[in-house]
């Protein structure tokens, strides 16, 4: 098979391909869009021809499968994919995996990686995500010596800090490559009280949101009436414009389904696209198995008419069919939530911003100007359109005039390090490297970066979670116990997990009981959702969990740790117990009150959990066994995620 491909590549693709077949690691910083993916395929197809291995490493598992399906179709069995969820081909010499599954192998089995000569780390600036941006910080300093790095980016302000830090972590200079124009510019308009404008500085912003008056000794606070937005007039503007297709990016899932619902009286298809895209979607549904599905159902009248929704509240295997029918080019208005923007070879002609804000850890706030682009990004398509066209719908008593500014013509904002180590993190370094483990906290990018109060702040944590461990008894006489083995190896649940483990309690469960403790561990309930029921099985082991979280977290309080561990939650408990039993789906979904998709992503996370104490050299045979027993009766169907990859 011949990979070379006639292509004009641009300058900074062109700079960085430069510095790859010089031997340097390189950073790409480039909007969204601007073809940062070229240069990934320059070092695959490269190595391939060397006989040398790659290794790509992605944000999300959506992603990663993205990326597989997309290379597999342009490499052929030259690549493989391994993300907890999924096992295809390992041994590939061009591997896809999730950063989790990478940060594991460079800690716990840094010799299964000799064969790897490039690690590429997609988007790179998740170093700064909060509850995950330790995984890409621990993957980079802990990188075997041999393999250099390709990280692609978004747009940061100081990438050059960031390179100077994996520079001298490295030891050899990393070239920075950075592009700040876009191959197609983006153009925006603005609808505020049901106008739409071409300038930030024409928005009819009303002097006064609201007035204040005194009647009677009394204050009172009245608002000044403000026309709607009207979505109808926002996407006739668009159709007249012949902007679409377009990507309408809202920050809830309901928010998508109700938005495409009201555009049911809209056509935006002929009869040709739309007898198309029907024949299309009917064949899609019916290889992902979906033909009586009654979520697919429902998209039906939509599609029909050249719409649809994407959510992770749907089935992954829905949402591939809406991906494709979207890269067909049929799909002319797709509502989705911000992972879309993820996605590769997902653009449109326009975007639209329902909201200029989201939810961020705690609270709902204005949108940070790298998000924006990130999404913001997907308009305009590379070689069909000269210019992408972004619609923002403003509500002033929502957002300020100021914000609007920063987020659309701001500077992207820095990437600071997240890092905080994981119990389990801690025990394999601390297996290594003993006392000397605070010697690792200084290759770090947060001690590169922070003064000296917040380097104490962070070696005193790490402290305080080591004394933990002792009192805990996963580390006796300065060497790890079989407690802290088998803790080493369930990342994100260790305490939890470890403390059952030592009281023998894992050994006692029947392979029912254990798929229903995988699944309380990982699941994360939204606020005030309450559980519907509980089999008597389900009600021992939570009193079981109750009695030992309450225990590890008042351990850790006393020693100023922070987060706390997380709970576990037996909200899904019925509803898995059912599916370990042989019960169809559609029974399992009306026994939990989550998302079809949501319950499959929570099912799939506890297969991991199952594979991680699977795979601890402390489990014994007989746990061992118990855990693959359960995996092969959680692993089936809908569930099985490598199924809907070998589709």
């Amino acid at each position: 098979m011949s990979y070379n491909k006639a292509m004009q590549y641009d300058r900074f693709q062109e700079e960085a391909i430069g510095y790859i077949n010089q031997g340097f690691s390189v950073i790409v910083s480039a909007p969204t869009g601007a073809g940062k993916t070229a240069i990934a395929e320059h070092v695959i197809e490269d190595s391939i021809k060397k006989n040398e291995g790659v290794i790509y490493t992605a944000p999300i598992k959506t992603l990663s499968n993205q990326k597989f399906r997309d290379f597999q179709a342009q490499f052929g069995e030259k690549i493989g994919i391994l993300t907890g969820d999924v096992t295809i081909n390992q041994y590939a010499p061009v591997l896809i995996m999730t950063t989790e599954i990478f940060r594991n192998k460079t800690i716990e089995e840094p010799d299964t990686l000799k064969a790897y000569s490039w690690v590429i780390f997609d988007e790179v600036h998740y170093i700064d995500n909060h509850e995950r941006g330790t995984v890409w910080e621990e993957s980079l300093i802990f990188l075997p010596k041999h393999i250099k790095t390709l990280c692609l980016s978004a747009t940061i302000p100081n990438i050059e800090e960031f390179a100077a830090w994996l520079s001298a972590l490295c030891d050899t200079p990393v070239k920075v490559v950075k592009e700040d124009k876009r191959p197609v510019p983006l153009h925006f308009f603005f609808q505020c009280q049901n106008e739409i404008f071409d300038n930030v500085h024409k928005i009819k912003f009303p002097e006064y949101t609201s007035l204040q008056y005194h009647q009677r000794g009394r204050h009172f606070r009245h608002r000044i009436s403000l026309k709607p937005n009207r979505l109808n007039a926002l996407i006739n503007h668009i159709r007249q414009a012949k902007n679409l297709p377009l990507i309408y990016f809202v920050f809830g899932r309901r928010r998508a389904e109700d938005l495409a619902s009201e555009l049911i009286t809209y056509n935006f298809l002929n009869d040709q696209e739309k007898n198309e895209i029907l024949a299309l979607f009917d064949a899609l549904c019916k290889r992902f198995e979906l033909t009586h599905e009654r979520s697919a159902a429902e998209l039906y009248p939509l599609i029909q008419r050249g719409i649809a929704y994407h959510h992770a509240g749907m089935l992954p295997t829905l949402k591939e069919v809406i991906e494709q029918l979207f890269t067909s080019r049929l799909l002319k208005v797709i509502f989705t939530t911000e992972t879309f923007a993820l996605g590769i070879n997902m653009p449109a002609r326009s975007v639209i911003f329902d909201d200029l804000r989201k939810f961020y850890g705690d609270s709902i706030r204005p949108l940070k100007t790298r998000d924006f682009f990130q999404m913001a990004g997907r308009a305009g398509r590379r070689g069909m359109d000269k210019e992408g066209f972004v619609y923002l719908r403003i509500n002033p008593y929502n957002i300020s005039y100021g914000e609007i500014k920063r987020i659309v013509y701001g500077k992207p904002e820095s990437i600071y390090s997240q890092l905080n180590n994981s119990y389990a993190t801690i025990l394999n370094l601390y297996d290594k490297y003993r006392e000397n483990i605070f010697e690792v906290y200084r290759l770090s990018f947060h001690h590169y970066q922070s003064n000296q109060h917040s380097q104490k702040e962070a070696q005193n944590l790490m402290l305080a979670k080591i004394n933990l461990l002792k009192e805990l008894g996963h580390i006796s006489e300065e060497s790890l116990s079989d407690k802290g083995n088998f803790a080493k190896s369930v990342y994100g649940y260790e305490l939890i997990l470890s403390e059952l483990y030592e009281e023998g309690f894992l050994e006692e469960l029947d392979e029912t009981s254990l798929g229903i403790l995988s699944c309380a561990v990982i699941f994360e309930p939204r606020k005030n959702q309450e559980i519907l029921s509980l089999s008597k099985k389900a009600k021992e082991i939570k009193k079981k969990c109750e009695t030992a979280i309450e225990q590890i977290r008042h351990k850790e309080m006393s020693c100023r740790i922070h987060p706390l561990s997380k709970k576990p939650y037996f909200h899904l408990s019925s509803s898995i117990e059912a599916w370990i039993e042989g019960q169809s789906f559609n029974k399992i979904v009306s026994l939990c009150d989550v998302d079809e998709g949501e319950l499959v992503r929570y099912f799939r996370m506890s297969l991991q959990i199952l594979r991680e104490i699977n795979s601890s050299p402390a489990s014994s045979p007989f746990l061992k066994e118990r855990a693959r027993n359960v995996i092969a009766r959680i692993k089936r169907d809908i569930v099985d995620a490598e199924k809907q990859l070998r589709e």
